[in-house]
């Protein structure tokens, strides 16, 4: 693909925002639309609505909240679509979900889903994990705008290997929150317990609650999880999801800030 090709980014939340600033900041004709017209303010080509802003379009992504967000605005612009464009969703939405979406475009258009791991400091600095399955090849050098793209196999593969890692992901803060728990139960200092999981082999997983700067809300933590406990039985992500909604006024934090709630 070159420089000429047209992009529509549709959904520009807190990891699609940044996402789209790397797609206008390489050079792309980009066009966007997001449901709440103030977060495209920054941007010069605004669509008014879904069907608008893909209506041009070579290559379409869309990074939407979750199945029922997804389903609905696919579903207004899929018959605008041009032949010959290509549809990437970059949404956590699984991949029974991903299938409804493709059968919802016409038969001249190819779908890929390319969900992604990190949150929105990587998404700013390009330094994303993506998922993804299909034929990406002609769209391989948009997509490294990203970050680091791991090719999955067919269409939905992408989708399904996401919810592994993002299950596993927010099943482990949740054990750090508990063993943070354990620790104030136990009269344990904070320092010495945190010091002792950074060298452990939870390292990773304790790096990520404590971490600054890294914002992914808890809301879409306890939807990722229920997309894994609805694609298998998984009693533990049933009840990290019970804690994760738990807590109202803890929605719209950072999945890490669990930790203060889990010790509360």
């Amino acid at each position: 693909m070159d420089k000429n090709t047209k992009i529509a980014f549709l959904g520009l939340g807190s990891m699609g925002a940044p996402m789209a600033r790397r797609v206008r900041e390489a050079g792309y004709p980009l066009t966007v639309w997001n449901r709440s017209a103030d977060r495209a303010a920054e941007f010069k080509a605004v669509a008014e609505s879904p069907a608008e802003a893909v209506r041009d379009a070579d290559v379409v992504i869309t990074m939407l909240a979750d199945p029922p967000a997804a389903r609905e605005v696919v579903g207004a612009f899929a018959a605008a679509m041009k032949p010959g464009s290509l549809l990437i969703d970059a949404s956590t939405v699984g991949p029974a979900v991903v299938a409804e979406l493709a059968d919802l475009l016409p038969a001249e258009v190819t779908m890929i889903d390319a969900p992604v791991m990190g949150s929105v400091d990587r998404a700013a600095s390009g330094e994303l994990l993506l998922m993804v399955g299909g034929d990406a090849d002609p769209v391989m050098p948009l997509l490294e705008l990203f970050g680091t793209v791991n090719r999955t196999g067919p269409v939905g593969t992408g989708a399904a290997l996401k919810l592994v890692l993002i299950n596993a992901v927010v099943n482990g803060v949740a054990l750090i929150g508990e063993a943070m728990a354990l620790a104030d139960a136990l009269g344990l200092p904070e320092d010495q317990v945190r010091a002792a999981l950074a060298s452990s082999p939870l390292a990773g997983l304790a790096g990520r609650a404590f971490a600054d700067g890294s914002y992914f809300p808890i809301r879409l933590a306890a939807k990722d999880v229920a997309l894994a406990s609805e694609a298998a039985d998984l009693p533990v992500a049933r009840a990290v999801h019970e804690r994760l909604t738990a807590y109202p006024a803890a929605t719209d934090e950072d999945l890490g800030q669990i930790v203060k709630y889990f010790r509360s």
